[in-house]
């Protein structure tokens, strides 16, 4: 074990708070996962909790190999990379998995493993990364809107209209945060607003285009306006769903009904993944939700420290651009569960159960650590001692 240890390099703190929260995801999706079985009647509770200590075996791998990687790396990384998911988001787009026949596109089918891949997710960080390089090569530098349309714009609003016909909540999400990055990397904040008021226009052409010819994304656009309704008026299965999590966390209490001893999983669909807090909050109370809210808000303490201590604007930008939307993800799905938010479909980071959504979340720490361990390397070079200093106290 010691020697394993050893072998980690970053930020201690963020090893412990990823691990906690791994350990801390095994009782609920054991628990929630009955549901699964029970719809689906598929496999066990036991399969569906294998089947997520499995996911998250990887994603440490990948941690791990990516935690190993020289951050600098990171950003020819995203150019290279950046025309390989705007490949697989039109292959999503035009081959991917359906939802109950919603025609929401957001998956494909990873051959021999079966295990499908959200490339939004993948979209998300390779965006992020690429908005970090941008903002860090030109900080010195008087940025113009025509200039930074063509070079940062245009790639971004490609990937971003690929993701939006089948996800529209990734999308604002994403969108959001290249936009607060783009603002504390220094771009000027009239051409954000100019930003801000063209996306509006591109989305509401969307929409009225999207309405006036429904055969070609049948139901999206009606289902983000029947999520938005819901919000207000509990009809349909989004105010049934928001129901049920309500009742799931008012009958928490405390201290809880205790663990696996949730009643509302039974009537929750997404009670491992979307709503997984609400049974979290059953079982465990309100102590139970202080824990988990503690645990975000700890890891995006370690995010700042980090940021802080960065050798580079690139290094810094990189850790706010990866590492706030996990954040803001966790935000987000705790807020729908107690209604504050509408329904969006955003998963509890390394909490919840899945396939890509923990990977890419594993994905974006070991960029994280990466830095962080590019800071350990500096300061122990820095403090290693000079050859011949100690040549000259031998000599005197």
């Amino acid at each position: 074990m010691k020697n394993i240890l050893n072998k980690l390099e970053g930020d201690r703190a963020i090893w412990a708070i990823v691990v906690f929260l791994a350990v801390l995801s095994f009782m609920p999706v054991y628990s929630a996962s009955t549901n699964l079985v029970y719809v689906s009647n598929n496999g066990t509770p036991t399969y569906h909790l294998l089947k997520h200590v499995v996911l998250l075996f990887f994603g440490f791998l990948i941690i791990y190999g990516v935690h190993k990687i020289p951050y600098r790396y990171f950003s020819g990384g995203s150019v290279l990379m950046l025309p390989l998911v705007i490949v697989l988001l039109i292959y999503t787009l035009t081959k991917g998995t359906t939802i109950g026949g919603a025609n929401a596109s957001r998956w494909i089918q990873i051959p021999f493993i079966g295990v499908g891949f959200q490339t939004s997710t993948l979209a998300n960080v390779v965006l992020m990364v690429y908005v970090a390089r941008y903002l860090a090569r030109n900080k010195e530098n008087k940025i113009t809107f025509k200039e930074s349309v063509l070079q940062l714009w245009v790639p971004v609003a490609i990937t971003l209209m690929l993701i939006l016909p089948a996800n529209f909540s990734t999308t604002a999400i994403i969108f959001l945060m290249i936009l607060l990055v783009a603002y504390i990397g220094g771009y000027p904040f009239k051409y954000i607003a100019s930003v801000v008021g063209i996306g509006v226009l591109v989305l509401t052409l969307f929409v009225l285009t999207a309405k006036a010819f429904p055969n070609v994304m049948p139901n999206r656009v009606d289902t983000w306006i029947s999520r938005v309704e819901n919000f207000s008026d509990k009809n349909g299965e989004e105010g049934y769903q928001v129901e049920k999590a309500k009742i799931a966390i008012a009958s928490g209490g405390l201290k809880g009904r205790g663990p696996g001893k949730s009643v509302q999983k039974n009537f929750l669909p997404q009670s491992s993944s979307d709503f997984i807090f609400a049974i979290i909050v059953e079982e465990y109370g309100l102590l139970g939700a202080l824990i988990v809210i503690l645990a975000y808000l700890f890891l995006l303490f370690r995010m700042i420290i980090a940021t802080k201590k960065a050798t580079s604007v690139f290094a810094a930008l990189l850790i706010i651009g990866v590492g706030l939307p996990i954040i803001f993800q966790a935000i987000i799905n705790m807020a729908v569960a107690v209604n504050l938010f509408p329904v969006t479909g955003q998963t509890l980071p390394l909490v919840s159960s899945g396939g890509t959504s923990i990977w890419m979340t594993c994905f974006a720490i070991g960029i994280i650590l990466s830095v962080t361990a590019n800071k350990e390397k500096v300061i122990a070079v820095e403090n290693e001692e000079n050859p011949l200093d100690i040549l000259h106290e031998a000599i005197g």
